[in-house]
């Protein structure tokens, strides 16, 4: 028999499935108030460094109250399980005899130490935050709870597993964005087309030298640590991606598909050049929250991004003047632009009644390319 848990642990009876080239899963029961004894939910945040860590959603109020009031009903059921990440403290022992094993799975006692008040629980939940925490204000305490869990040291390894088990879900896209570039095992096709822009906007918005230094909300943004911060990342990303998919984009001669290699020196350098003339070309409207600018609006920023494939199709970023030689393109567009205030000529909108909507981005990035093309006659 496997020797009896003390009083500083949780021992539950769990089957052991070995995966071949993963970690060992196990499957086993909680009660209720034990999920969160035993586990944390890390969620995203930056530490003083600015490193990233956590990797959780925050927690939607209304939600987890709808399941604390299903859960409070007698014929609640709870099917599907709660997935943690556990620290290599936890021991497994492996049931005697002929039937503890089936070559598929191992019957044994798992035991997950009780940390003292004050110290890292020994697990992390991976998936189910919003369940815990409905499991934790619900009345029936010693409700079973089914567990899937892993050990993983590793948040690396377990921002990992989080965006592959979410990635059919409505993650927040804020969220995601930011997580990725911590990935670096393959990802699916939908979420690797997204890391490298996730990866240069992480860039842009902490390097000091890059005029967007401090602006980007990410989903881990202290208002605190970071008060000017003023455009969505996500729009960043999306202006990246745009321009480094699309064969008429700026950044796609920085890729080589068939080697699937990014000269990144080279996109940061082009970015930078090109949004510091933008910043310098418009200072007014440069760093403002999109309510009082709408540069910094996802419209602005998304407008402003198809314009750089046109003006950068155009400058050598090799020559050491080339921010002034942006700036010289960008002072044709500047009169015609009302990024605070007035109305936008043939568009028949005011200043703030442009929206982050497909069309009024194709409306504005259609009148910013043909006021440029008209008016560039001359520029060298």
């Amino acid at each position: 028999m496997p020797p009896a848990p003390d009083a500083k642990s949780i021992a539950r009876r769990a089957l052991r499935i070995a995966q071949p080239g993963t970690p060992a899963l196990y499957l086993f029961a909680l009660q209720a108030e034990e999920v969160l004894q035993i586990a944390d939910i890390s969620r995203v945040s930056r530490d003083d460094a600015g490193k990233l860590i956590g990797y959780q959603r925050p927690q939607v109020r209304k939600h987890i109250q709808e399941i604390v009031d299903y859960l409070d009903t007698e014929a609640a059921v709870f099917p599907n399980p709660i997935i943690l990440a556990l620290s290599s403290s936890v021991k497994f022992q492996s049931s005697r005899g002929p039937g503890a094993g089936d070559g598929l799975a191992t019957s044994g006692l798992l035991s997950i130490p009780l940390a003292p008040p004050g110290k890292p629980k020994p697990a992390w939940i991976v998936d189910g935050q919003q369940r815990a925490l409905a499991l934790s204000r619900s009345q029936r305490q010693d409700f079973p709870v089914p567990v899937t869990a892993f050990v993983a040291d590793s948040v690396g390894f377990q921002r990992d597993q989080f965006l592959r088990i979410n990635n059919t879900r409505p993650l927040p896209r804020g969220l995601v964005t930011e997580l990725l570039p911590e990935v670096d095992s393959p990802l699916p096709p939908r979420l690797a087309i997204r890391k490298a822009p996730s990866a240069l906007c992480d860039v842009l918005n902490t390097d000091k030298a890059s005029p967007f230094y401090g602006l980007i909300k990410r989903a881990s943004t202290n208002r605190q640590q970071a008060p000017n911060a003023v455009i969505t990342d996500t729009v960043v990303v999306e202006m990246i991606q745009e321009s480094l998919t699309s064969p008429a984009g700026c950044l796609f001669p920085y890729r080589d598909v068939t080697r699937n290699e990014t000269d990144f020196d080279g996109i940061l350098q082009a970015l930078c050049t090109y949004w510091s003339a933008v910043r310098d070309t418009f200072p007014d409207a440069w760093g403002k929250p999109p309510n009082k600018s709408r540069l910094m609006h996802g419209a602005g920023i998304r407008a402003m991004g198809r314009l750089m494939d046109r003006v950068l199709g155009t400058v050598d970023l090799r020559l050491p003047d080339a921010t002034e030689l942006v700036a010289k393109h960008l002072a044709v567009v500047a009169p015609y632009c009302q990024w605070t205030g007035g109305r936008w000529a043939d568009l028949n909108l005011r200043w703030n009644e442009i929206e982050n909507l497909s069309r009024h981005v194709q409306e504005l990035s259609n009148y910013l390319i043909r006021v440029y093309l008209n008016e560039r006659v001359g520029i060298r």
